[in-house]
């Protein structure tokens, strides 16, 4: 396995050497209902990317754990970073990386709140002919989060609890379903006539919680996780299929 974090330097200069591309977890440090950890979408990020990194031996390196998570603020234990922030340190990880021979990157984002720094990033860092890509799990598979979930909302509900009873059954609190759900909202966010009203987590929900964990089950979590690995699986062989050249910034119309 192709872990950084748990290479010496001797070992990383070979890893380097002998590819050119790398995976980076990313995800939140943030409530999660009172029934799923504050580390839900990071720890399903690492996942997904331990997973494809076994399937095809791509450099892993170590998760950030901490995300663009202040409209969660209202609850104990959120921590966040600014998106300029976000961005900036994604833009020096890559720089990083090219140092020392890698030019492309796959972020594998387990929070929502953090795509539109990491497309900035990943567009800036275009600029340097370095080629980073979002991976976001939830939108690889559309079709097998509608076949598979019965109810709506996005936030610590059926689709995230299920994938926490998988990853971390020893951090679900069972127990907590029902109240999370009562005194939850049925999806994210609160907009009137299409405007967004609702800028903070609590404007919308007294539990955190947007769905429904009660309509959560281990089996669902296995079909949504099998099929984020399949995807990003998908993803890496495009990504190797295609050169440098293709995908860097187009030249100006004459």
């Amino acid at each position: 396995m192709a872990l950084l974090s748990k290479l010496t330097w001797f070992d990383a200069r070979k890893q380097f050497n002998s590819k050119n591309l790398a995976l980076l977890p990313i995800g939140s440090t943030e409530q999660h209902g009172p029934h799923l950890p504050l580390g839900t979408d990071w720890l399903t990020a690492e996942w997904i990317a331990k997973k494809t990194e076994e399937k095809t031996d791509i450099l892993l390196l170590p998760t950030i754990s901490i995300g663009v998570s202040e409209h969660h603020r209202h609850f104990w234990g959120t921590l966040w970073v600014s998106p300029s922030t976000l961005k900036n340190y994604i833009i020096d990880v890559g720089k990083a990386l090219k140092s020392h021979g890698i030019s492309r990157l796959i972020i594998v984002n387990g929070h929502g709140g953090n795509n539109p720094a990491l497309d900035e990033a990943c567009r800036e860092l275009r600029l340097y002919d370095i080629f980073a890509f979002t991976y976001s799990w939830w939108l690889a598979i559309p079709d097998v989060l509608q076949k598979t979930i019965v109810t709506t909302g996005s936030h610590a509900g059926e689709s995230e609890t299920s994938v926490m009873l998988n990853i971390c059954p020893e951090g679900v609190v069972a127990e907590r379903f029902e109240e999370g759900f009562k005194k939850g909202a049925p999806e994210w966010g609160l907009k009137i006539q299409g405007v967004t009203v609702g800028y903070d987590t609590i404007d919308f929900t007294q539990s955190g919680v947007a769905g429904n964990p009660t309509a959560a089950s281990r089996e669902k979590g296995e079909i949504i996780l099998n099929a984020s690995v399949e995807r990003l699986v998908e993803f890496i062989s495009w990504l190797k299929s295609v050169s440098d050249e293709s995908l860097k910034i187009k030249e100006h119309l004459p």
